[in-house]
């Protein structure tokens, strides 16, 4: 059963080791473990709903309080600590896009707001209702999410926007494709998700981001159906897919997807590999991704990530021999672990492994093999897990992420690791910080940092400041370095702050000029993406 206060099914956890628990006593003091809320105490709480009886809308408060929250850093200390925010009046698990039209045309008659949810995995705050003395309701879209259709001839396959990831790729699979997108989120994200915040999976190296594989579909909006057929390129005027993708549920409620789909590769495989130093390292990569070998992933981890990875690990002394190996070889202090995908037939993978290893030998890399790589794909959706364990010791994480050309990547990966240590020395306490690189290009590259530190005693209130203020400088140290708001998590309404810098204010002017277009009475998902809803009280 999925947790409700935390990520994942109660049935799955990972664990940390002796080793991994000293770690975060040395580099940030003891934990401090708190009393969680019940469920029970969050539903006592909630106000009655405003929205009338109606056959497709539930009201009952358990299946409100499910839906009134995703993901993020916000939602999950107001779940752990019972700071119930708003909630949805109502929830309707819709089954057809004739569903969503009728309760769109619903809404928008009666001026209610309106939120679409499927797997609700956001972490930008894509989800949370505003104070509002409108009714809310959530249109939830997990019943759409069967495979409708399959072109074998075009390669391209229609899905309900609500099936979520082990879904596609097991009915796909069952026809020996694959869309070959697999976000960390990839247990419950659904590529109706995907689509609207713009996601990037973890071998988007070789089956590209979803701006690549979305083809078409169609989108229901408060003033009408917008279907946007499959064509495998054309230049009659503005791409009308960029309306939909990263949207965001402010134009309208995505129904169907079309991707682009891929048979499965004859050989998959990953390796680990290390390199002495960052400078290296990122020269290596960066080579490697604009030769544009035929590989499927590139994850290179810093040196602080490197170092916490080897110690979560376990395993103690085949660590301990790899370390000295490594020492040998010259990837001792500050070293940097590169994992290496290959997905193809078996010459081009074979060939595509040897330049790869020819390449990285030229900056010192030590070639390592399979098997942590194997272990890494194993285990490669369970990170976000790392969190409830965390929680549990009494510590807290979050993470946040841009994508900014080469020669600012390091200069801005090592700004914003600052920028948080600089913020909790305010509060005379230290954060742990790392950083990978997970989406590489010719031109430069994703940068993914993760923060750790000790939970703050007080409740919601004072861990909440704490990661605005986190959330802010390291914001702000993106946006001053020339980096996007977010590379593959979406706007939302935590990062709608520094969009502007991004956008411009004609960009802005653009964006809400099409709201207005699509949703004349602003009932779709608002304040997110865009700040045009005024404050929301925390």
């Amino acid at each position: 059963m999925r947790r409700w206060n935390g990520w994942g099914d109660d049935a799955t956890s990972m664990d940390l080791n002796d080793k991994a628990r000293a770690m975060m006593r040395e580099r940030l003091g003891p934990g401090l473990p708190g009393r969680d809320a019940m469920r029970d105490e969050l539903l006592a709480k909630l106000a009655p709903s405003r929205i009338p009886t109606h056959p497709l809308i539930q009201t009952d408060a358990s299946t409100r309080l499910t839906m009134a929250m995703g993901e993020s850093f916000a939602d999950w200390i107001r779940k752990r600590f019972g700071a119930l925010p708003p909630v949805p009046d109502g929830v309707a698990f819709v089954e057809s896009a004739e569903q969503v039209r009728e309760l769109l045309d619903l809404a928008q008659a009666n001026g209610w707001m309106v939120i679409p949810f499927a797997g609700g995995t956001s972490v930008a705050g894509h989800l949370d209702c505003p104070i509002s003395q409108r009714p809310i309701l959530s249109i939830n879209l997990t019943r759409l999410n069967q495979l409708l259709h399959l072109d074998q001839f075009s390669q391209l396959a229609t899905f309900g926007a609500g099936t979520p990831g082990p879904m596609v790729e097991a009915q796909l699979r069952a026809h020996g494709y694959t869309l070959g997108h697999f976000p960390q989120s990839f247990e419950y994200s659904t590529v109706g998700g995907w689509v609207v915040t713009r996601s990037s999976g973890q071998q988007s190296l070789r089956y590209g981001r979803i701006e690549q594989l979305f083809a078409g579909g169609r989108m229901e909006t408060p003033v009408g159906t917008l279907t946007i057929p499959t064509l495998p390129a054309s230049s009659a005027g503005p791409d009308l897919r960029e309306l939909v993708m990263g949207s965001e549920g402010r134009f309208g409620i995505l129904t169907e997807a079309t991707v682009r789909v891929t048979p499965l590769p004859e050989h998959e495989s990953f390796h680990a590999i290390f390199l002495p130093n960052w400078d290296a390292a990122e020269a290596a990569v960066r080579t490697l991704v604009q030769r544009k070998l035929p590989l499927s992933m590139l994850r290179l981890s810093n040196g602080i990530e490197t170092e916490t990875n080897l110690t979560l690990a376990g395993h103690a002394r085949l660590i301990g021999w790899l370390e000295r190996y490594l020492a040998l070889r010259g990837c001792a202090e500050g070293k940097c672990m590169l994992m290496l995908g290959v997905s193809a037939d078996r010459r081009t993978a074979r060939h595509a492994l040897k330049e790869a290893r020819r390449t990285l030998g030229q900056y010192g890399a030590v070639y390592i093999g399979t098997a942590m790589g194997s272990k890494w794909s194993a285990n490669r959706f369970k990170g976000p897990y790392l969190r409830n364990t965390l929680w549990d010791d009494g510590y807290s994480a979050d993470t946040i992420e841009t994508a900014v050309d080469w020669p600012n990547v390091k200069p801005l990966m090592l700004a914003m690791e600052q920028a948080s240590r600089d913020v909790f020395a305010q509060y005379g306490e230290r954060v742990h910080a790392f950083t990978h690189l997970s989406h590489l290009y010719p031109q430069g590259s994703s940068i993914y940092s993760q923060f750790v530190w000790a939970t703050a005693p007080g409740g919601f209130a004072p861990n909440f400041e704490r990661w605005q203020r986190l959330k802010a400088a390291v914001a702000a140290t993106i946006a001053a370095h020339g980096g996007t708001v977010s590379h593959q998590h979406g706007v939302g309404r935590d990062h709608a702050t520094h969009l502007k810098d991004e956008k411009g204010p004609l960009g802005m002017a653009t964006l809400a000029e099409l709201c207005r277009h699509f949703d004349p009475k602003k009932i779709m998902n608002p304040g997110k993406l865009l700040q045009d809803d005024g404050p929301w009280a925390s």
